[in-house]
């Protein structure tokens, strides 16, 4: 099996005395595990950070072998965010994400350009963290599991939804939800396509909504933990008031 893909890294980790096990992200080709020769190199290492553009020529014995990859930059990639801690911890929360969520092997190009549009919003601290929200979001709806943001559950209208059922994902008007606040989510605004500047608390409700769904749909079911970078994430976000 050959191919050659633009992909974005994921993570990556020493093997052997020379060599790096990276994980990549391609659109067509979804999540995968490959060997890097020389991976430890001061020519190579530098692009081996979650979030580097390359371009991957990727070769296996089959479609189910480990196998191994050529990479090229595309981009400076993290390197442009290195003085800025908190889209750092952005860009490292989403790659855990999208590393622990997806499955290897798997198309997802959904999943896939949700990151690249996050990226590229890295560069202002007032925006990312919303786009964040909106690729944990598209995240779930790649997998299977998209939220129903359109009705109301309970009325079927589409005028004052405010909350999120935490057991289906689907929106909640104020009159029909009011009896069940205290259960509900709270759904932000911005979600709704409205227009108007975030408010404070707005990110936080996104977050602890997409954090719920993505515990309950997908890593529950995996026995795992939602990943410490992204609690490392939202730490950060809530020290410079972002949330």
């Amino acid at each position: 099996m050959e191919f050659q893909e633009e992909a974005v890294v994921l993570s990556a980790r020493g093997h052997g005395d020379t060599g790096a096990i990276v994980e990549l992200l391609f659109a067509a080709h979804g999540r995968r595990l490959a060997y890097v020769a020389g991976g430890s190199s001061r020519r190579i290492k530098p692009f081996l950070q979650p979030g580097a553009e390359v371009m991957a020529d990727y070769r296996a014995r089959t479609s189910e072998h480990l196998g191994s990859v050529r990479l090229e930059p595309l981009s400076q990639g993290p390197a442009a965010l290195f003085d800025d801690r908190l889209a750092l911890a952005g860009l490292n929360a989403a790659s855990a994400v999208a590393q622990g969520a997806l499955p290897e092997r798997e198309p997802h190009p959904g999943a896939y350009f949700a990151l690249k549009a996050l990226m590229a919003a890295l560069t202002d601290n007032d925006i990312w963290p919303a786009v964040f929200v909106r690729f944990e979001a598209g995240l779930l709806d790649d997998l299977g599991f998209g939220l129903d943001l359109t009705r109301c559950a309970v009325s079927g209208g589409a005028d004052d939804l405010i909350w999120v059922s935490p057991r289906t994902g689907r929106a909640v008007s104020r009159a029909a939800g009011a009896p069940y606040a205290d259960r509900l989510l709270r759904l932000p605004p911005f979600l709704l396509g409205n227009q108007g500047a975030l408010a404070q608390g707005d990110v936080r409700a996104g977050l602890e909504m997409t954090g719920h769904f993505l515990e309950q749909y997908i890593f529950h079911p995996l026995n795992r933990p939602l990943p410490a970078a992204r609690t490392h994430m939202i730490d950060l976000l809530d020290v410079t008031g972002r949330l």
